[in-house]
């Protein structure tokens, strides 16, 4: 697309996907929530697609935070149609991806942008990344998704705490709280993500997409994660790749998915 605000990158199965506007940190406006969205629906549609990476351009910022001058002067109805559009059309698109999300934190994700990594599946940041949701000393509160995921991953309580307080954490601090899966050096962050993306390759996409589906099932008002995962399981079993995957075991040879 012409003047893209996304870089898109598919290398040997794996899709990264570059948020770019360095002079603003990646700053999330409704141009780039919007394209980043057409990116993940279009590669939800590409077999040669089977993991997603989301990350930031240039080494400072991940993405700084949402657009602040784009919504300083909405009123209740258009800051509600703002976070629901982003939700819905980005932050839960993301989550629900049938393909592994990975989200490789370089440097600053500040309110949007933590939210952007949280919806991921799995968040791998560098030495430098620094995370919070500042948005209480703006007066207002995290809109798309934050007070919901972050509590989630890393308990009601740190959440609480980075919430009210509008501090940020550091990468080690991230990783003892689980908010974060890896911490690496910024050399090394796109490598690591790869290697990760790579892992989760090796297996069947078919199970990957019900894994994820039984994993968000726990987390939705009305279901018991317990039945659905039983359903999802007793599922398997009549899908190609479990043929193909159990046959393979049994004959000590490596998996063809096809994700049938």
């Amino acid at each position: 697309m012409s003047d893209s605000l996304i870089q898109s990158s598919l290398n040997k199965g794996v899709l990264t996907l570059t948020i770019a506007r360095p002079e603003a940190l990646n700053a999330l406006n409704a141009a780039v929530i919007s394209q980043l969205a057409e990116s993940i629906e279009e590669a939800q549609k590409q077999p040669e697609v089977h993991v997603i990476i989301i990350t930031g351009s240039g080494e400072k910022a991940f993405v700084a935070g949402a657009d602040i001058k784009e919504f300083a002067g909405f009123n209740a109805q258009q800051g509600r149609q703002m976070a629901q559009r982003g939700q819905e059309d980005l932050f839960n698109r993301i989550e629900r991806s049938a393909k592994p999300v990975i989200a490789a934190i370089n440097g600053f994700a500040l309110g949007g942008g933590l939210e952007l990594a949280l919806a991921c599946h799995v968040r791998i940041a560098s030495e430098n990344a620094r995370m919070g949701l500042p948005e209480v000393s703006l007066g207002v509160i995290p809109g798309y998704g934050g007070t919901q995921r972050l509590p989630q991953i890393v308990g009601k309580g740190k959440a609480f705490e980075m919430i009210l307080s509008a501090g940020m954490v550091n990468a080690e601090d991230g990783l003892a709280c689980g908010l974060v899966n890896q911490v690496v050096p910024l050399k090394s962050l796109a490598e690591t993500t790869d290697t990760m993306a790579r892992k989760m390759m090796k297996n069947s996409p078919r199970a990957l997409q019900t894994a994820i589906k039984a994993v968000l099932s726990g987390y939705e008002e009305g279901v018991n994660g317990f039945n659905a995962e039983i359903a999802y399981f007793g599922a398997s079993f009549e899908t190609d790749d479990f043929q193909e995957g159990t046959q393979a075991f049994i004959e000590k040879r490596k998996p063809q998915f096809t994700g049938k």
